[in-house]
C-alpha cells in the first residue's frame, strides 16, 4: 500500500478497495492512460479530498504511477530528547520536522543528521532506526514532482535549544511529550501526521 499526499489531500494505492475510510473516488486500475487522466483531474480539482486507486500488481501500479511524476529525494529525523520530548520546527506556518533534499552522492541518513543540525542548531544526536518513508507531490515551474521523504528516530541527550535557526527559515522550535503531539494536528502537514501516528505511537 502506497500513500502519496497532494498538500492535506492524498490518493491511496492499494491491491484491494480499502473500506475503512471514506473516499472521494474509488478506481480500479485499468490502464495507464486512464490513471494518468485521474491523476492530472486531481491535481487541478482541490474539491476531491481523496482517491483509492486499486488493483491486484500493486508493484506495477505503483511503478506506472511514479513515471508520471519527476521523483526527488529527502531525508529527516524525528529527534527524541532523553526527557522523552520529540523535537519540532515550524516552517511556512507549518509545524514541522527537520527536513532537506537528499544531496548528490549523500545517503539518506547522512541527509538527515545533517539537516537536524542545520534546522535545529543541535549536535550529538544519532539515528536509532529508520522509519516509514513518506510520499508527497507538489508543482514547480509546471513540472509534476514526487517526493519521497525517508524519515527516521534519532537519540540525542545535550541542551533542548529552542532558538530558531532563522537563516534556515524556521521560525519556531518546540519540544513536546507525546501526549501533547495532539495539538498540532491543525498546524502540521496531514503526511507528516500519518508517519507521527505510525511511529510515535508504536514505540
Amino acid at each position: 500500500m502506497y500513500k502519496v499526499h497532494f498538500e492535506n489531500r492524498f490518493i491511496l494505492i492499494s491491491s484491494e478497495p480499502d473500506r475503512l475510510q471514506k473516499y472521494g473516488l474509488f478506481l480500479k486500475f485499468g490502464d495507464t492512460d486512464e490513471l494518468y487522466r485521474i491523476i492530472a483531474d486531481f491535481q487541478s480539482d482541490t474539491k476531491i479530498p481523496s482517491i483509492n486507486i486499486y488493483g491486484p500488481d500493486i508493484t506495477h501500479i505503483w511503478k506506472i504511477f511514479r513515471i508520471y511524476f519527476t521523483e526527488v529525494g529527502a531525508a529527516g529525523g524525528l529527534v527524541r530528547h532523553i526527557s522523552d520530548r520529540y523535537l519540532f520546527i515550524e516552517k511556512k506556518g507549518k509545524l514541522d520536522l527537520p527536513k532537506g533534499h537528499i544531496e548528490p552522492g549523500e545517503e539518506a541518513e547522512e541527509c538527515a543528521l545533517r539537516e537536524v543540525s542545520e534546522e535545529a542548531g543541535i549536535k550529538g544526536h544519532s539515528i536509532v532506526k529508520a522509519l516509514v518513508p513518506t510520499y508527497h507531490t507538489y508543482t514547480w515551474e509546471g513540472i509534476s514532482y514526487l517526493k519521497k521523504t525517508d524519515w527516521f528516530l534519532m537519540k540525542y541527550d545535550g541542551e533542548m535549544i529552542t532558538e530558531p535557526q532563522v537563516k534556515e527559515g524556521i521560525t519556531k522550535v518546540e519540544w513536546l511529550l507525546p501526549d501533547e503531539l495532539c495539538k498540532i494536528r491543525s498546524t502540521a502537514w496531514l503526511s507528516l501526521m500519518d508517519m507521527i501516528n505510525i511511529s510515535v505511537l508504536k514505540f
